[in-house]
């Protein structure tokens, strides 16, 4: 999955922060704080692995914070002053901006851009004397094998080590857990709908990930801000409550007022019956957009499709905790959204003439249960997938294997095979 590498400024680093050492664990800024003061200069080969085998996403962003914060200042005290200023200043400019206070606004920002510039009038660019070869997003790798090197004197890029191994983590985290359900699917559509589960700092790396992983589908459009796409969304709940209720009003309520361009998908497990439901509001939907009375010879097919006037899908995100009215009570293999409900769903969607119709599932699943529907061919159409896409955790890890040319590494350790990596060229 290789080709062109995104531009840094994609990322809007924050980076008189991550210069000024805010987001590092202090032993790696004092660690560069000692070789400086000692003027010791070695050369290292720093080399980065995932632990376990993982969809590698986090490059990219990790090339653009070396690109903009490799490098040190010419006066730690006086940039440490300014910096401080510069917090200060931001915390002032919030609330200029919650009291919408325009005069405040303007002279705080002057006065936060003034700081900007006398703090980068003090940074000393490093970048273009270190070398760093690295995969590209969306390429696999096995545990512990190279994902990206940087070789150079660690004063100019030590302290970076902690964002730099957190940006990759999380994305090489949420694009595994991605991939893991992609393949599931068998080339059926992801909706990645993990958004709620986390705070919306990481939307958009997570839909970055999701989006290298096989999941172009996202929810929000932070999710998308990388890529340059809009986020997707279904009929929530909350607008079928707020029409007390009526699966059928929000429905045709959301094609009244949404764009053109966008698939009308509606929820359909609001009263616990998503085929009951489904049949009523396609019905109530065929005669407000077509004016005619529904009977059994009519198609319903004629409203059923993309964009307005039409319904694309229903989704059934059935709670784990209930049983659909149409599922036989077995066990617990019985509740939530299982393949029995979806089987009925079809045949019945099917003998109204509503074959045209998708069906979406959404709720608890994971890469297990999506594995199981397939097997057992259930008619899904797309599967929505979030909380489960956030437990997956992959740790990543960087060490010094190389000092001037000659191998040195913790026991346990070594330079790995890196005929993978490709020199880095921003």
């Amino acid at each position: 999955m290789r080709g062109e590498r995104l531009d840094p400024r994609v990322f809007k680093v924050p980076i008189d922060r991550i210069r000024a050492g805010y987001y590092s664990d202090k032993y790696f800024t004092r660690y560069v704080e000692v070789l400086k003061k000692d003027n010791h200069h070695p050369r290292v080969l720093y080399q980065f692995f995932p632990r376990k085998d993982a969809v590698i996403v986090g490059i990219d962003e990790a090339l653009a914070i070396l690109k903009l914060c490799t490098g040190y200042f010419k006066d730690e005290e006086k940039a440490q002053k300014l910096f401080n200023e510069l917090l200060v200043a931001e915390r002032e400019l919030q609330n200029a901006v919650l009291d919408m206070n325009r005069a405040d606004l303007e002279k705080i920002n002057r006065k936060r851009w003034d700081l900007r510039e006398a703090m980068n009038a003090l940074w000393v660019d490093k970048f273009n004397e270190i070398e760093i070869r690295a995969l590209y997003d969306g390429e696999e790798a096995k545990e512990m094998e190279p994902i990206m090197t940087v070789e150079g004197d660690p004063i100019y890029f030590g302290y970076l080590e902690t964002v730099l191994l957190g940006v990759i983590a999380r994305g090489t985290s949420s694009a595994t857990a991605v991939r893991k359900v992609v393949k599931a699917a068998n080339g059926k559509q992801i909706l990645f709908f993990s958004a709620r589960f986390d705070h919306y700092w990481v939307q958009a790396t997570d839909g970055y990930a999701a989006f290298k992983a096989g999941a172009n589908v996202v929810s929000t459009d932070a999710n998308a801000d990388y890529w340059g796409a809009k986020g997707i969304g279904t009929v929530p709940h909350a607008l079928i409550a707020a029409y007390h209720g009526s699966t059928s009003m929000a429905a045709i309520k959301f094609d009244e007022y949404v764009p053109p361009d966008v698939n009308r998908i509606i929820l359909v497990d609001w009263d616990n019956d998503v085929i009951g439901t489904t049949k009523k509001m396609m019905i109530d939907f065929y005669e407000h957009v077509t004016g005619k009375k529904y009977s059994p010879s009519s198609d319903l097919n004629t409203v059923i499709g993309s964009g307005k006037g039409k319904i694309w899908g229903v989704r059934f995100d059935t709670s784990g905790t209930l049983r659909d009215k149409s599922v036989t009570p077995i066990n617990e293999n019985s509740l939530g959204v299982c393949p029995e409900l979806v089987w009925k769903a079809r045949q019945e969607f099917d003998k109204m003439g509503m074959n045209n119709l998708k069906i979406v599932v959404s709720g608890g699943f994971s890469a297990e249960k999506i594995s199981l529907f397939e097997k057992l061919g259930v008619p899904v159409d797309s599967y929505g997938v979030g909380s489960s896409l956030l437990r997956e955790k992959i740790d990543i890890t960087a060490d010094i294997v190389e000092v001037d040319g000659k191998p040195c590494a913790k026991v346990g350790r070594k330079k790995g095979d890196l005929s993978r990596l490709e020199k880095v060229i921003l």
